[in-house]
């Protein structure tokens, strides 16, 4: 999941991020002021200890999500800015019946009154394009052999 790239997503994850970006520039939405230990602390402080540190090292590669933890079996990032704070979480579980199921949960609370509106306007786009298409990419990733490593 460290290695996902939305800009290597399918065309329309790809360019509604470009999208996003780019008015995140142009309005400034995601100034370092607006983000996560300034305008909200990062929920990693009220972790227990053995979670709070089990994502050192879980590098995003500049990403502006946050790793929050990494167990064997989930993780969650966390990202912050002028119109929201919102949990990535991510795990892998039991299907109920000879497998496993990867499944995704994105919490988000809105930042003022600007901030809901901006989370309704794209609601859409998340749910209907956004999301599913992200798991997929996600799953046919996790499907890939991955050389040395066990799931």
């Amino acid at each position: 999941m460290a290695d996902y790239d939305p800009g290597r997503s399918s065309f329309v994850v790809r360019s509604l991020f470009a999208i996003r970006f780019a008015l995140g520039r142009l309005l400034g939405l995601d100034r370092p002021d607006t983000g996560l230990g300034v305008r909200v602390p990062s929920l990693r402080e009220r972790l227990p200890a053995d979670l709070a540190d089990s994502a050192t090292g879980f590098d995003m590669d500049g990403d502006s999500f946050s790793p929050l933890y990494l167990t064997a079996d989930e993780f969650a990032l966390e990202i912050a800015n002028q119109t929201m704070h919102g949990v990535l979480h991510v795990s892998w579980v039991p299907d109920g019946e000879t497998g496993y199921r990867g499944q995704m949960a994105v919490l988000v609370k809105a930042n003022g009154v600007a901030g809901s509106l901006y989370m309704l306007a794209i609601a859409p786009f998340r749910h209907l394009a956004v999301y599913p298409l992200m798991l997929r990419d996600i799953g046919r990733a996790w499907r890939q052999p991955v050389q040395g490593a066990q799931r």
